[in-house]
C-alpha cells in the first residue's frame, strides 16, 4: 500500500474517532487527546509511551551526535524557511491533515516526500511541516516531521536523527470498527473511548472479540523537530498525528 493510500485509509478510519473525541460527551484529557491520531505532539512537550505509542529508547549523548543534530537542524531550517508562509507550502504540494478538527499542531504533509522519506533522508526535505493555527485563520510554522519505514531498525533511525537527541515514535495497537460499524466510534469504556489511537482496546484479542479491525502499526516511524527549540527530550517517564 502506498503512503497516500495509507493516509486516505487512516483518515477514513480515524476521523470518526477524532470527531467523537471533540464531543462534549467525552473527556478532553490525555486519554482522549485528538491530536494523537494525527501523529502530533505538543512541540517541546513530553511524549509518553503508552499501549498505543511506541518510542525508541534514548541513547547516551555524545559529541558526534550533537554535531549530527546541529547538521540536521541547519538543513531543516534551510529547507523549510520558505514555508513560513503556509500558502507556499500548499502551492508546493503539502496538504493539511484533518484541517477542520481543532488540534494544537497541524500536519501539512507532502505525500511524495513521505514516500521518498521512507527510503532516504534529507533534513532539507521533511515529509510534513508542523503549524499552529492563528486566531486570524492562518498558520504559524513551528517545526517539521520526518518519517522512516516501519521496518527501520534503531540504528537506521539513529543515522537519520540521533536517538540521544530525540525519540522516534510509532502509533501502534489500534482497534478500529469495521466500515459498516462507523457508529461504534462513540462507544466508551469507563468514560474512555473504546476504539482508536487513544482507545481502551490495545490488544488483538480484545479487538477480535469486538468484531473490529486490529491495526498493529499505522504508518512508519516519525520524529518531530521544533523550529524554535531544536531537539526536545520527548520522553519524561514511561504520547498523546
Amino acid at each position: 500500500m502506498s503512503i497516500r493510500s495509507a493516509v486516505v485509509l487512516t483518515t477514513f478510519l480515524l476521523t470518526p474517532a477524532l470527531a467523537a473525541a471533540q464531543s462534549p460527551d467525552h473527556s478532553h484529557g490525555a486519554e482522549a487527546d485528538p491530536t494523537a491520531a494525527g501523529g502530533a505532539a505538543a512541540m517541546g512537550g513530553p511524549i509518553v509511551q503508552t499501549p498505543h505509542l511506541k518510542l525508541t529508547a534514548m541513547r547516551a549523548p555524545n559529541a558526534a551526535d550533537s554535531a549530527r543534530g546541529a547538521e540536521v537542524l541547519r538543513g531543516m531550517r534551510e529547507g523549510i524557511e520558505q514555508y513560513r508562509d503556509y500558502r507556499k507550502a500548499i502551492e508546493d504540494g503539502y496538504r493539511i491533515f484533518l484541517p477542520n478538527l481543532p488540534m494544537k499542531v497541524y500536519h501539512f504533509t507532502n505525500y511524495r516526500r513521505a514516500i521518498w522519506g521512507g527510503r532516504s533522508f534529507d533534513a532539507r526535505k521533511p515529509s510534513s511541516l508542523l503549524y499552529e493555527r492563528r486566531p486570524d485563520g492562518g498558520y504559524t510554522l513551528v517545526g517539521a516531521m520526518y518519517v522512516a519505514r516501519r521496518e527501520a531498525t534503531p540504528d537506521e533511525l539513529h543515522a537519520r536523527v540521533p536517538l540521544s537527541l530525540a525519540q522516534w515514535h510509532a502509533h501502534v495497537n489500534i482497534c478500529a470498527p469495521r466500515p459498516r460499524d462507523r457508529d461504534r466510534w462513540r462507544e466508551t469504556v469507563n468514560g474512555q473511548m473504546k476504539f482508536g489511537p487513544a482507545g481502551a482496546i490495545s490488544t488483538k484479542a480484545e479487538c477480535e472479540r469486538e468484531g473490529a479491525r486490529f491495526i498493529p502499526q499505522l504508518f512508519g516511524w516519525m520524529v518531530h523537530v521544533s523550529l524554535g527549540e531544536g531537539f526536545a527530550r520527548e520522553a519524561s517517564g514511561a504520547h498523546k498525528h
